[in-house]
Formats: C-alpha cells, structure tokens, sequence
C-alpha cells in the first residue's frame, strides 16, 4: 500500500475533478506472474515474474518515448489501481510494454515496493546524485523515507541522518542499522542535524519525503552551500527566503516524481548486485480478505511498509 492511497482515501486531493479511483480495483504497486500471456506479446510469456510499472501511457508520446510514462500527455494515460484495475486482486490485466522482469533473487514483496516507492527513491537520488563523499539528511521516514535511506546507504552516501515526528517510524530506522542517528522532530531539530554534521556546515544532499512545510524547510536550511535538495513527498507548502536560504547559499531544489521505466529496470539490477531487500522494510502482511485493516493501519503512520499478499505469503 503507499501512501499516495492513503493520502487519497482519507486526506487530500492534488488533482483536478475527482481522483479517478472510482470503480476500479486499488493497488498500483503490483508484482506477480504470469499465467496467460496474449498471442501478440514479444518479449513475457506464462511463467515469468514481473514487475508493473504503473503508469499505462500512449507510448508514443515525448515523455514516453523517454520512458516517462508518469508525465504521457495523452487522454489514454491510465494509472494501475486509479485509472485502470490495479493489483488489489487474484488477477491483474497488464500490457507487456508496462512490465519488468523480476530475478528470482528478489521477492514479489521486494518487486511491488520497487514499482513505485523505491523507483520514485532512486529517481530522486540520481536526480541530486549520491556519492562516497556526501552526507544525507532525510526527512519523513514512512516507507519512502525509509528507502531513501536503504538506497542512499546502498549508494555509498558516508554519514546518513533521519527525521520523523513518529516515534515508531524512527525506531524501525534505528533498528534496520539504516543511518548513523535518527532523530524525533522537536523544537531543536535543525539545531541537532546541523551539529551532526561535519563542522556543523550541513549536509550534501537532503531529501525530504515528509510533504510537510516543516519538513522541507528543515531540508532547505540544513543543506550545505553548494548543496543539492530534492523533494519526493507530495501534498502541503513550503515558504522560504530565496536568498539566505537558496541563494547566497548556491542551493539546487529538484522535484521528482515517480521513476522512468528503464530506471526501474536499473534499479532492479542493482538492488540484486547490492543484495538488499526491499522486503526489509514490510511490518505488516495481510490477505486481500484484510484488505480494510490493511489500509486503516496504514492510515495510523505507525509502521513501515504494509503489504497485501497471497495466503501463502503470510509469515
């Protein structure tokens, strides 16, 4: 489940009309496999794990003939789980243009995180770029704060600190080893993160996934001169002063959203020759019977990853 759902069924609305989820199957992070593959398709046959990336676009299009499916301009655009059926289900219709080969090293639990909330992560990363030499500041560690920081670690960032308001996401971080200090947001915070910084001069690259004005203002004081910023978490504002706080400072702002489809195909590779698992990241597993409480509970901010799987799948 990611939050973008959530934010959709219980909160606000980003979009114009309404949120085109009406009548059709939930579940735009979908991984599984095939069994009935149509006669004219190329590349997929019965039997393959896949991968879907969930965004169907006209493909013929700029954006999508970049790959960019997420941006296609087209009428015919459809989201999985939005405007088309979406994974909540035994079975799901997908066009072969729209899959990704899943490696039998990684789970269909590690697959459906990577459809959407670890490629929009590591979309962001390559966007502000991560190196050996940078420190990293994020803040909002839901499931896409989280995997910023299992993908920024997995990318050789030397020093990674975390933020949340919620206790029980800042141990999940703490306990998973994936920064060196996490902290509870409070009244000081920008005080702290800057003291655990090298010098205390702040951070290389910050990457906020909170979608909160507090958030990215935190993010936008504590990067260092020079510094790179991206934003990842929708939703809410921000107010800065341009010149003490981006200006005189040398500071890039990027926006990132989603990923493109053959940066997810990357991302699968490297996540393989990494040897990290998304699947780390999942608190709760539930059956599509449980769909509801799988949804309230992820409504509560309590927990990592919620994930719908099959019986079989339950631990």
């Amino acid at each position: 489940i990611c939050g973008s759902d959530i934010r959709a069924i219980y909160r606000e609305h980003l979009g114009k009309g309404p949120e085109a989820y009406q009548n059709k199957v939930a579940g735009h992070e979908p991984c599984g496999q095939i069994v009935l593959n149509g006669a004219n398709t190329k590349r997929f046959s019965k039997g393959d794990r896949v991968i879907i990336y969930h965004i169907s676009g006209c493909g013929v299009c700029n954006d999508c003939r970049r790959g960019y499916m997420i941006s296609c301009s087209s009428p015919s655009r459809a989201a999985y789980g939005w405007q088309r059926d979406g994974g909540m289900a035994p079975y799901i219709l997908a066009d072969e243009k729209d899959c990704v080969l899943l490696p039998d090293e990684l789970s269909y639990t590690d697959g459906a995180q990577i459809a959407c909330g670890f490629g929009t992560v590591y979309e962001g990363l390559e966007k502000i770029g991560i190196c050996g030499n940078d420190q990293v500041l994020v803040v909002g560690l839901g499931p896409v704060g989280l995997a910023a920081l299992m993908l920024a670690k997995a990318l050789g960032a030397t020093k990674l600190v975390g933020v949340d308001t919620v206790e029980e996401r800042c141990r999940i971080a703490k306990d998973l080893g994936l920064a060196d200090a996490v902290l509870v947001s409070g009244p000081d915070t920008h005080k702290k993160a800057i003291e655990l910084s090298d010098g205390a001069k702040g951070y290389e690259r910050t990457v906020d996934c909170s979608g909160h004005t507090l958030g990215r203002q935190l993010c936008i004081r504590a990067t260092r001169q020079w510094g790179k910023m991206v934003m990842i978490g929708e939703g809410g504002t921000v107010e800065f002063n341009p010149s003490p706080d981006i200006i005189h400072d040398q500071i890039t702002i990027y926006g990132s959203w989603v990923t493109n489809i053959w940066r997810m195909e990357e991302l699968v590779e490297r996540i393989v020759r990494w040897k990290i698992h998304p699947e780390d990241l999942v608190t709760h597993r539930f059956t599509l019977d449980d769909c509801d409480k799988a949804y309230a509970l992820m409504d509560q901010g309590k927990c990592g990853k919620v994930a719908v799987v099959f019986d079989e799948e339950i631990k």
